[in-house]
């Protein structure tokens, strides 16, 4: 199983202060109509990026609806071991219903 975050949850992660990484795995011109902050490592590059990943603190990783980032975190798990990360359940399209319903990403 994927481990998950769901957005109520991410956003008390935010109110807490404490540190974590958030990673927009969406592309450059999908980043550019919305974002939550960030660093942006596109999927296709995120493995060879691999290194920018902290692994000290917890790590969220975002896309538009939580596939690419479901994908992402099942493969740093899985190959190069990581215990840190997790999924926005949902992603931006879930940040827009729970959260902002005036961010437009399309």
């Amino acid at each position: 199983m994927t481990p998950e975050i769901t957005i109520t949850e991410f956003v008390a992660l935010r109110e807490t202060k404490k540190p974590y990484q958030l990673i927009d795995l969406r592309e450059p011109y999908e980043a550019e109509r919305c974002t939550l902050g960030g660093t942006l490592i596109p999927m296709g590059e995120v493995l060879e990026r691999r290194s920018e990943i902290r692994r000290d603190v917890p790590v969220v990783m975002h896309c538009k609806s939580g596939n690419r980032a479901g994908a992402v975190v099942q493969a740093l798990t899985a190959r190069y071991g990581f215990t840190n990360v997790m999924n926005l359940k949902g992603g931006m399209e879930a940040w827009k219903v729970e959260v902002d319903q005036n961010i437009n990403c399309d």
